[in-house]
């Protein structure tokens, strides 16, 4: 009993400090919007895409769809598609304003030590030198986001009165299956708690931290950090631009209003592939970084359920511990308008997420790591 006090007492010492010492991370805040510049820069819109037949058409009609007062070009870059994408692409801007607009490149290959993704953005970078070479932003976008027709100007009004190099919204994730109501809200705020944005958009803090969905970063920042290349092998490549641009310019990170997702996770394999393909490369690849973070789920997440109902009303801090943890996530379960009997359910979801950060260990030592659209993109390990 000794024991599971003890270990009550602690996991409501770390809840504790999660709540009020973690930089208000559970809270849901979006910051006003900003002023309009007085003049529009140019912006140049990149879209990776590999294989995204089903999705293509709307991100890019959503792209040059924007209500953005300025010059607009997108480079769609088709890496090495089997089902059309590029064509869809095409087709998906002849019906905007901006049909014109469009340029769409094929990928070269994969060259060793680069990710997939980012050597696509790499070569839509070198497009848009050359179709955009005044553009002062780049806008970084997936294929498989739409985005409402004001995010653009949003952005970029933010950047240009707030001067940050890199602006970038988590855009709404789909959550219409059972096992996206039961994950994704979850993902989102463990997303959070790891990344608090507020200490993100702080300069005196090191924290850094983006979402790759929608990133507008300044093209000169882009330059002072030697482009793509210094992050040609990061398979979280979002954090890891982030990592490199706050340095020399500030950032900022927040939720979306209207950009949204839509990639389907329908399935409890989807979600727990998407959680393993680099929960692993997350902890940097280290057994002892691993360790740690499975005590630290246990203590968090699984400790006071698993204690307050073995032991009954004794053991209190336990069940504030419990109450502290569904509380903290009641905000985020508002925003993605799910129902709040699920906050007492994020240990189930914390279990989840452990057994695939596990399998993500697991996958590396198979060498089977970053597994996405047919490539293995996390680095072997030794």
């Amino acid at each position: 009993m000794r024991i599971a006090m003890a270990l009550s007492l602690l996991s409501l010492a770390i809840w504790g400090v999660l709540l009020f010492g973690r930089a208000g991370f559970w809270r849901v805040r979006r910051p006003p919007a900003g002023p309009a510049p007085a003049t529009w820069p140019e912006v140049v819109a990149i879209i990776p895409a590999r294989d995204e037949a089903g999705v293509i058409g709307s991100a890019v009609a959503a792209v040059l769809g924007q209500r953005y007062p300025g010059r607009l070009a997108l480079v769609v870059v088709d890496d090495h598609s089997a089902d059309g994408t590029a064509d869809i692409a095409r087709a998906a801007a002849a019906t905007t304003a901006r049909p014109r607009a469009l340029t769409v490149i094929g990928a070269r290959e994969l060259p060793a030590g680069w990710s997939g993704k980012v050597w696509a953005q790499s070569e839509g970078l070198a497009a848009a030198d050359r179709i955009a070479p005044q553009a002062r932003y780049v806008w970084l976008t997936d294929a498989d986001i739409r985005h409402g027709p004001g995010v653009l100007a949003g952005l970029v009004a933010r950047a240009e009165a707030e001067r940050r190099d890199l602006v970038s919204l988590m855009v709404r994730l789909r959550c219409a299956s059972a096992w996206e109501r039961l994950i994704v809200p979850a993902f989102v705020f463990f997303f959070a708690k790891l990344y608090p944005f507020a200490r993100v958009r702080d300069p005196r803090s090191r924290v850094a931290a983006a979402a790759g969905g929608c990133m507008l970063a300044r093209r000169a920042a882009l330059a002072r950090i030697g482009g793509f290349a210094t992050i040609r092998g990061e398979l979280i490549d979002d954090c890891s631009l982030a990592a490199r641009i706050k340095p020399g310019g500030a950032i900022s990170l927040e939720l979306a209003d209207d950009s949204v997702s839509l990639r389907p996770y329908d399935d409890w394999r989807s979600l727990w592939d998407m959680i393993a393909r680099s929960a692993y490369t997350q902890l940097r690849h280290s057994p002892l970084w691993l360790a740690g973070a499975v005590a630290g789920m246990v203590l968090t997440y699984l400790v006071p359920p698993v204690l307050a109902l073995a032991l009954g009303w004794r053991l209190w801090p336990a069940w504030l511990a419990w109450a502290a943890m569904a509380l903290a996530y009641l905000p985020m379960l508002r925003e993605y308008r799910q129902p709040w009997w699920l906050a007492p359910l994020l240990p189930v979801t914390a279990l989840f997420y452990l057994g695939a950060t596990i399998d993500s260990a697991r996958r590396y030592r198979l060498r089977r790591g970053g597994q996405w659209k047919g490539r293995s993109q996390a680095p072997m390990r030794p």
